[in-house]
């Protein structure tokens, strides 16, 4: 492993208006080595690595590149300089082929045209070398999120270049492809290429990274070799103080059934699935990628075609029509992918925040001031870190943006309330308050469904957690019951416990 300095940042500040986002950040990133870049969300490590790739101008200091100052006015010059970033929010054209997606603003030219066969001949090659088994003109929004996130990583890895930007590359991801990356990254760190990895999953940190600097309020805390950190040692210097009790679960009294689901099924997704929901209650649902609980709550929230079953919500029969028809009958769900079905970025957080709500409506007319005060008092309450109401929420970190989703379904009643992945991508210190939040609302009887592919999270939150595997629902334990190697044996369909509505 060779100490030769790739890139280099020194004195790196940037303020956006109100906000010093950056504040004289060093970072040493040694040829063929993988340095993590860790902290918070909103302690500024996204705007550090898009003044990298030049999406952001710095306001000072320097970025020095095989031993030369460098600023670059887009991406695109980046790239030309060996350059790749794979962003944390994907980005992907749905309408486009994986061969298009891969190939954009690179494509094979003939006589003046696409050359479309060749385009789809080289892409074929990047999936077979990457053993990821797609047709190139497959379109990208026929793709479950974690073959794109797998995809992207697969496009900045083809081109050669010789500084890799990851951005939480396995929010998305199942255990497997993970794997698949970690092989894909030690076979690039092996010929000399650099990575800097950012991640909240302190096992990957500390599994693939040679290098770890802690950045907390805009500020480099610490660097050094992985070997002189440990988990609690991260988290201190990340959040500025100790944390003891991850999981603040607390036991509550759990109420009625307030939602009981019996024999769903829907064609190729999920089949014969049932299980239900008491007030006050956490109830989880683990599984692999792909095992169909995603599309287990879509289809309740209609989302997506539910074939048979049938739904009792607080008392009284239910059958999913459209988001409309579960909003009004009280059933709220926040997707697991907050960029495509949650925040709308062009939108500010006030906007965001009150655009379900009828209480800020004289009539047909807008009541502005009830707006701006509702918004204040829900960002107050779930603590969003934001210069003003009116801050574009796409200038948000992903904790942020996650409580302002919170914010917007508070501010009606709910009888099912269902997290997918409600922390993917988020920091320590960000997951701490959203799982306060759950325990509150707990307290106040409502019941909550969590789709997680954390299972301290599951283990550390729930009240009962039900196992899916391959579209079946193969068992149910409680809290008492519960044991992280009888999960996976349940999710792998080594056992079936039957998995009852009542989880007997």
């Amino acid at each position: 492993m060779s100490d030769q300095v790739k890139l280099e940042l020194r004195n790196i500040s940037k303020t956006f208006p109100g906000v010093k986002a950056l504040d004289n950040v060093n970072i040493v990133l040694r040829k063929g080595t993988v340095h993590a870049v860790v902290g918070e969300n909103g302690a500024g490590k996204s705007t550090l690595m898009k003044i990298i790739n030049g999406l952001y101008k710095r306001d000072g200091g320097q970025v020095i590149l095989d031993g030369k100052e460098v600023e670059f006015s887009g991406p695109m010059e980046s790239s030309a300089a060996g350059i790749a970033m794979i962003y944390q929010e994907l980005n992907f054209f749905p309408e486009l082929t994986i061969a298009e997606n891969i190939y954009m603003k690179r494509q094979p030219v003939k006589t003046g045209f696409v050359d479309w066969k060749q385009m789809n001949s080289m892409a074929q090659k990047i999936l077979d070398e990457n053993q990821l088994p797609y047709d190139p003109k497959t379109k990208i929004k026929e793709l479950p999120i974690a073959s794109i996130q797998m995809l992207e990583i697969v496009k900045a890895v083809a081109f050669n270049a010789q500084v890799i930007i990851m951005d939480e590359p396995t929010s998305s991801i199942s255990n497997k492809e993970v794997r698949m990356l970690f092989d894909k990254i030690n076979e690039l760190r092996a010929k000399g290429i650099s990575i800097l990895y950012i991640s909240h999953k302190m096992e990957e940190i500390f599994e693939i990274a040679d290098d770890i600097t802690v950045i907390r309020d805009g500020k480099s805390i610490i660097s050094g070799p992985a070997s002189d950190f440990n988990e609690d040692s991260i988290i201190t210097y990340m959040v500025g103080r100790s944390i003891d009790n991850v999981y603040p679960k607390e036991s509550v009294p759990i109420g009625d059934i307030a939602f009981d689901a019996k024999h769903l099924s829907s064609k190729d997704m999920f089949q014969d699935v049932s299980f239900n929901v008491r007030k006050g209650e956490i109830v989880g649902m683990a599984g692999l990628v792909g095992a169909g609980r995603s599309e287990v709550c879509r289809a309740i929230f209609g989302l997506d075609p539910l074939d048979s079953g049938e739904i009792t919500l607080a008392g009284k029969s239910y059958t999913p029509k459209d988001v409309t028809h579960a909003v009004k009958n009280k059933i709220l769900m926040i997707t697991e992918d907050r960029k495509k079905e949650g925040v709308i970025g062009v939108r500010s957080c006030r906007e965001n925040i009150t655009i379900t709500s009828h209480r800020i409506r004289k009539g047909v007319f807008m009541n502005l001031k009830k707006e701006v005060e509702d918004a204040k008092r829900m960002s107050e309450m779930l603590k969003v870190r934001f210069v003003g109401i009116e801050t574009p929420i796409g200038s948000l970190s992903g904790g942020n943006q996650q409580k302002v989703l919170l914010a917007r379904w508070l501010m009606l009643d709910s009888d099912l309330l269902i997290l997918d992945e409600p922390t993917r991508g988020i920091d320590v210190g960000a997951k701490l308050e959203i799982y306060n939040i759950m325990t509150d609302l707990a307290k106040k009887g409502y019941a909550i469904l969590m789709i997680s592919s954390e299972m301290p999270e599951l283990l550390g939150m729930c009240d009962r957690i039900y196992v899916m595997s391959q579209g079946i629902m193969t068992g149910c334990l409680d809290r008492k019951e519960f044991s992280q190697e009888r999960i996976m044996q349940m999710a792998i369909g080594l056992v079936n416990e039957g998995g009852n509505a009542d989880g007997q």
